[in-house]
């Protein structure tokens, strides 16, 4: 039997860095000795070869700025080009989310009659409800996709609002490799601190994720400053991510702020700003508390992997996201999004009790264990692709394969 061919559609991939990338190149991992993938993707590193081999897959890439509507014309005659090069290669075409870009690839899609899977990676952004409030005329293309995935809860509720069928959405959570992401011994722990430049006697407060407003590194920093003159244990505050980019969501003004209010508040020693790191792991690995300011996400990565690391985790409750992954108190402290004191309130909860800190991490690596490890996510998409492929076949069926 032919192995199924896979067209994977997204807005970075290794070694750009994006959360869509990063599940999209896991799954691969998890099913490539079973089926067939490529990757088509934009990419805003010019160095990048525009087709070659990334750890043995096939990867076709079109460089654009984001910021010129002539590099996003030239982008776009670029890609039809390729899609029509392409157009036999494969048998599924499957979107990690929405951009200008996928107008095209759906739009071509239907003309060569190729299965449609759309993956829904963030509430308030690529959902059916947002995409009909933001290109209400672009969502009849949206809405001919054969099958969408959410990845949480959230995103099920906003499925369902819309009024699509319901037989053609799936909830697959996102994935995380539980070997590369997890507990470590304390002397690897304290090699990799030394490695970071932070004070063994420190405790290491982590962020992951690019400097966007609505990702609040602003809010963490302006709750750990307040913790500063209380006498609690010294802390280091380590943000890892992007601080400019050419893509929108990417605020420089973030980290020029913080630094700023470092020096003025005398703890500029104490902030790390470490840049995009393709070794995450480490700064897990070294790491103490796991903070995820965010005010919307779909399922975070970051969370996850701070999870499956064994990391104490505050996170703002984001009601069928954060929540499903944290139980308050238990695995895991939720807060209200935004909400600087109540974050601070919590940093204190966590520095003040190390041993129920440290309860915490340990279940949430169970938690992530339970549900989210990559390999149980690659067999729920393995079925999903299946079922695609052959239309009459139930999910149970495909599942059974």
């Amino acid at each position: 039997m032919t192995p199924l061919r896979v067209v994977m559609v997204t807005g970075a991939y290794y070694p750009e860095l994006s959360g869509a990338g990063l599940q999209c190149r896991q799954l691969i991992h998890a099913l490539k000795d079973r089926m067939t993938f490529l990757v088509l993707t934009t990419a805003v590193d010019r160095s990048l070869p525009a087709e070659g081999l990334v750890e043995g897959i096939r990867v076709y890439r079109i460089a654009v700025d984001v910021r010129r509507l002539w590099s996003k014309a030239w982008a776009a005659v670029r890609l039809v080009g390729l899609l029509v090069r392409l157009r036999w290669g494969f048998d599924i075409v499957h979107l990690h989310g929405m951009s200008q870009k996928s107008w095209l690839v759906i739009a071509w899609a239907r003309l060569f009659r190729k299965p449609i899977m759309i993956k829904l990676t963030s509430a308030g952004d690529d959902d059916p409800l947002s995409i009909r409030r933001k290109h209400p005329l672009a969502f009849r293309w949206y809405a001919q996709a054969d099958r969408f995935i959410g990845v949480s809860p959230r995103l099920e509720e906003l499925y369902r609002a819309s009024g699509l069928p319901a037989g053609k959405f799936w909830l697959i959570p996102n994935g995380v490799d539980g070997e590369r992401f997890r507990p470590r011994a304390l002397e690897e722990r304290q090699v990799l601190k030394d490695a970071l430049g932070v004070p063994q006697a420190a405790v290491m407060v982590l962020f992951v994720g690019f400097f966007s407003r609505e990702k609040c590194p602003h809010v963490l920093f302006d709750a750990w400053a307040r913790l500063h003159h209380d006498g609690l244990p010294q802390t280091a505050l380590v943000f890892v991510g992007a601080t400019r980019s050419p893509y929108y969501e990417v605020d420089h003004r973030l980290a020029e702020e913080i630094r700023e209010a470092a020096r003025r508040l005398g703890l500029e020693g104490k902030v790390i700003f470490a840049g995009e790191s393709r070794a995450v792991e480490q700064y897990y690995a070294a790491a103490d508390l796991f903070v995820l300011p965010s005010l919307r996400e779909g399922l975070p990565n970051t969370l996850l992997e701070a999870m499956a690391s064994g990391l104490c985790c505050i996170a703002s409750r984001i009601p069928g996201i954060t929540d499903t992954l944290i139980d308050h108190g238990v695995n895991g402290l939720l807060v209200r999004p935004g909400d600087a004191l109540e974050l601070e309130q919590a940093l204190r909860q966590a520095l003040e009790a190390p041993a129920s800190a440290h309860a915490w991490g340990r279940r949430a690596r169970k938690t992530v264990e339970e549900r989210w490890v990559i390999d149980r996510v690659a067999e729920q998409y393995l079925a999903a692709y299946q079922q695609l492929a052959s239309p009459g076949t139930s999910r149970r069926e495909c599942a059974a394969l």
